[in-house]
């Protein structure tokens, strides 16, 4: 754990539970709201027909401007779009409702439409910048978005991802209402779940870790690892989806106060290069990671296993990962996204990417080229 002094970044409003999404006219009126720029992902639309209501209501009272061009996480091409859509039509506020991929463009499409000739990888470089009013509204439990520092943007042409950060990119006000996660496809809930629970792993294991960000990623450890299980066979358990909204949200305020770290960043190539969901991307790659990390982070381990109450070995953290990726069946749904083939000859230049990303460096330790490659040979021996 990180001894020098530390500060602790989050929204200045989080309403939660079941029916808090009708608070977002409340929080927008008094965040001076006339004109709303609203990304909403269409499968957000698609599974919550309660939304559409929602939002017919909303125009009522403010000029909503509401765009959903945009398929998968999103690139360079999505934000270019959507932040000149986002200026035409005078927005003052931007409201993210979805998954990870509609919060972190809503999170760039705020810094971009008020910052057009300042590329959004000069962001960590800024002091400060003015951006629009942010309100994220998550759909799913995994990314965190709604309260972190950090957005995720794919550049269209190199396929290498984005995740610059700063505490200006978090929203004002996120909104955990449970009853808009209910419809999640089965293996929509293990993803984002995964992801969520990796997020707190990583955060406590990270070398930027503080006693606040522990105190935020055991209770996301504890809270996800006892309630996506349920989630899962559940869906429509709204115990189980809130504490998944709770844990996930808590884990993003760990890592985004501290950092991912090596499983982030082994993902972040399989997610760009062959458009794998950020969170069986990661998934995919966690039971290497956490068998590379064991030897030097030992003590860690064991403090988690007793959270997860999985027994007091590191090992048996390891063991709760295998066993959860074969309940949700993550690598049976590895395997639809590439040939064998295909992999393979994209491990050195993966190997690269990795190293580049951010969260190598916060490792317990640090990571060389052989042992990202190992990780991945290890990943292609277990997709055949």
């Amino acid at each position: 754990m990180n001894d020098l002094t530390s500060s602790l970044h989050f929204p200045n409003t989080i309403h939660s539970g079941a029916g808090s999404f009708d608070q977002l006219a409340e929080a927008a009126t008094a965040l001076g709201t006339t004109n709303i720029f609203m990304i909403v992902s269409s499968n957000a639309l698609d599974a919550n027909p309660q939304l559409e209501r929602q939002i017919r209501a909303l125009k009522r009272i403010y000029s909503i401007t509401l765009f959903s061009e945009y398929h998968g996480e999103p690139n360079s091409d999505h934000l270019d779009s959507a932040a000149q859509k986002a200026l035409m039509s005078r927005a003052d506020t931007v409201v993210g409702i979805g998954g990870g991929s509609a919060l972190d463009l809503a999170k760039a499409v705020a810094f971009q439409a008020k910052n057009t000739s300042i590329p959004i990888q000069e962001i960590p470089n800024l002091h400060t910048f003015n951006r629009l009013h942010l309100i994220s509204v998550p759909t799913t439990a995994g990314t965190g978005s709604e309260v972190t520092k950090i957005t995720v943007i794919t550049d269209k042409d190199t396929k290498v991802k984005f995740n610059p950060a700063h505490p200006r990119l978090i929203p004002d006000v996120a909104i955990l209402d449970p009853t808009l996660t209910t419809n999640l496809p089965a293996h929509v809930t293990a993803f984002t779940g995964m992801d969520a629970l990796t997020h707190a792993i990583e955060a406590y294991l990270s070398t930027r870790a503080t006693a606040m960000t522990d105190h935020f990623a055991l209770q996301a450890i504890q809270l996800i690892g006892k309630y996506l299980p349920v989630a899962y066979q559940e869906p429509d358990n709204l115990c189980a989806r809130e504490n998944m909204l709770i844990g996930s949200s808590s884990a993003g305020i760990a890592f985004s106060n501290s950092s991912t770290n090596l499983a982030h960043a082994a993902a972040r190539p399989l997610g760009a290069r062959f458009n794998i969901p950020h969170g069986l991307s990661v998934a995919m790659v966690l039971p290497f990671v956490i068998e590379y990390g064991l030897p030097f982070a030992g003590d860690r381990y064991a403090q988690l296993a007793n959270v997860l109450k999985v027994g007091d070995q590191p090992e048996d953290v390891l063991h709760f990962i295998e066993h959860l990726n074969e309940t949700f069946g993550i690598y049976q749904h590895g395997k639809l996204y590439f040939q064998h083939n295909e992999l393979e000859q994209q491990i050195p230049q993966m190997v690269q990417d990795a190293l580049s990303g951010n969260g190598i460096e916060t490792n317990r330790k640090v990571p060389e080229a052989t042992d990202v490659e190992k990780i991945y040979r290890k990943l292609l021996e277990k997709l055949n």
